[in-house]
């Protein structure tokens, strides 16, 4: 089989996503298919003096304008066209009338375009692309969906949508597993964390991570003797302003801490040497660092809600993320289950194994491609 992978626009650095057309090129190509990926083309943004908004509409024009042409001719040398993003929806026309799929990952920014999530405001460049997005998803002939929570979200964008859908989760997108000792060491004394107990937190600043409700949860905790001479580390991107002041105004500006984009190994040594991952985010896709965390050995604290709860399984604390004395309460009274979650979580992660899905990637193509092909005889 001859597939192309259309992947995201370089520029945006939309890593996840980038990951994720690499893992399905590499792991479809060792099934011995052949297997491209093809990025929009960089014509006009690649330039480095561009900043702001100026780089976002400059990035407009290599996608919106100049790529269809390019995608169009990639496409038709293919048996079969994958669209890695469900924010590419417009590119699903590139494939003129050849076999194709998109994935869909998540309907946060789309439905944060029409109101759905107070707490985003979205502008209104930003809905008339949302709304492009959705209407061109929704005329997806398939598409799968990273979890059924998702696939539930595309189904109420478009009813209907479901009979076109197949879910199929992710797998890891790194090669986690449990840290050496010297590596658990050596990441915690570049962290500032030396020999203490600490709980990770992993995860950017949309507003669907609760990242301030993070903090609150862990200020909660500190009521509770055994969370005392615990801290917090979160890693991924930098704070905000809010959760700056939030930090020095609860006093815990030498227990709450930050790394910023540190590499996966790191990252791996901090999962695997945590006393468990708090991730009580609002809103997700899939929600990637819970399996991040089990593959390392690390006990998952994460939110009662799909699709945390989907994705982690029986192998999970799980909180209610609105209220963080509440949430702070269930982990102080549940702590002793910690060590147990560990096991669990390792077994929960056969459901991700990265065979059993491309095999599911494997017999979805093939359906796709069959169906074309009896629409076209007809």
């Amino acid at each position: 089989m001859n597939v192309l992978l259309i992947a995201n626009y370089p520029p945006d650095k939309q890593q996840s996503m980038l990951r994720y057309a690499d893992m399905l090129q590499q792991e479809l190509r060792k099934r011995g298919h052949t297997v491209d990926i093809v990025y929009p083309p960089v014509v006009l943004g690649g330039f480095s003096f561009l900043r702001g908004s100026v780089k976002k509409w400059i990035g407009y024009i290599d996608k919106y304008l100049f790529a269809p042409s390019y995608l169009r001719k990639k496409a038709s040398q293919s048996d079969l066209i994958h669209i890695c993003d469900h924010s590419n929806a417009m590119y699903l026309k590139c494939a003129g009338v050849k076999p194709v799929l998109i994935t869909c990952h998540d309907l946060l920014a789309i439905f944060s375009a029409r109101g759905v999530y107070p707490a985003k405001d979205v502008g209104l460049t930003g809905k008339i692309l949302q709304r492009w997005i959705a209407a061109n998803l929704s005329r997806a002939p398939h598409a799968v969906c990273v979890s059924t929570k998702t696939q539930e979200d595309l189904e109420t964008l478009s009813p209907g949508m479901r009979a076109k859908t197949k879910v199929i989760h992710n797998p890891l997108n790194w090669n986690y597993s449990p840290a050496s000792s010297s590596a658990i060491a050596e990441a915690k004394a570049k962290s500032g964390l030396a020999e203490t107990e600490y709980l990770l937190h992993v995860g950017g600043n949309q507003w669907y991570k609760n990242r301030l409700g993070v903090m609150q949860i862990f200020t909660a905790l500190q009521r509770y003797p055994r969370f005392q001479n615990v801290k917090l580390m979160m890693a991924g991107k930098p704070w905000t302003s809010e959760m700056r002041q939030y930090c020095k105004s609860v006093g815990l500006t030498d227990r709450i801490l930050e790394r910023v984009e540190i590499p996966n190994e790191e990252l791996q040594a901090l999962y695997s040497g945590a006393l468990a991952l708090l991730f009580p985010s609002r809103e997700e896709g899939f929600g990637w660092p819970v399996l991040e965390a089990q593959a390392c050995g690390c006990p998952v604290i994460t939110s009662n809600r799909a699709p945390m709860t989907e994705i982690a399984g029986d192998a999970a604390l799980f909180i209610d993320v609105e209220f963080p004395e509440r949430a702070a309460q269930t982990i102080a009274e549940r702590i002793s289950s910690l060590p147990s979650l560990r096991e669990a979580g390792f077994r929960n992660l056969d459901r991700f194994a990265t065979d059993k899905i491309i095999d599911s990637y494997l017999a979805f193509y093939e359906q796709v491609i069959r169906q074309k092909l009896a629409l076209s005889s007809r």
